[in-house]
């Protein structure tokens, strides 16, 4: 048997600044970030904690690990994720994601360029999510 510890030697998880988040989050690097401005992080939000609104020149997907969250897209509806979940956010469409008010979220994200980062998503938006429960 032979393990390979690909993560070990920066397995580190830090606390985000709170620049483009509204609560507490932390981020695990699993892929570094590219020159194309690829990455791949496993990011865990604390309860209510979110995204601001962004993009992703080349899309983004989401793999929700554990908890439920919820995901929008700019002038849709909050929709709950829960583990086992894949997410897919095309090219250049605004969206954010995070926890719900009461869980814990963790997702592994794919973020296929650089995001581009909008403004902070506002009470009124974030706070008549669904319940998770019901989706």
């Amino acid at each position: 048997m032979n393990i390979i510890r690909g993560r070990a030697a920066q397995h580190n998880p830090s606390k985000l600044a709170a620049d483009n988040f509204t609560g507490t989050v932390w981020i695990d690097p699993i892929v570094p970030l590219t020159e194309e401005g690829h990455l791949v992080v496993s990011v865990t939000f604390s309860p209510g904690a979110r995204t601001y609104w962004h993009s992703h020149a080349e899309g983004q997907f989401l793999l929700v690990t554990s908890g439920v969250g919820w995901v929008c897209a700019h002038g849709g509806t909050p929709q709950a994720i829960r583990a086992g979940d894949v997410v897919w956010t095309p090219p250049g469409e605004q969206h954010w994601h995070g926890a719900t008010p009461d869980t814990v979220m963790t997702h592994t994200a794919v973020s296929l360029g650089r995001p581009e980062w909008c403004q902070e998503v506002t009470p009124a938006e974030y706070a008549p999510g669904p319940d998770p429960e019901s989706s």
